[in-house]
């Protein structure tokens, strides 16, 4: 299950860049997970999170 680390996102919108299937900004300007889906840009937006947040 893809998890997102509010504590740890910065809200650069990378992953949502790179996965918009997945992921989503929130109201906070915290990235989101919006639909759990196994497919390979989830991967992608795991490698590209400057700050580690998605799990």
């Amino acid at each position: 299950m893809t998890k997102v680390d509010k504590k740890k996102c910065i809200g650069c919108g990378t992953c949502v860049s790179v996965c918009p299937q997945v992921f989503v900004m929130g109201s906070d300007n915290k990235a989101k997970v919006k639909a759990q889906k196994d497919i390979p840009c989830v991967d992608e937006a795991i490698k590209s999170c400057p700050s580690d947040a998605i799990s």
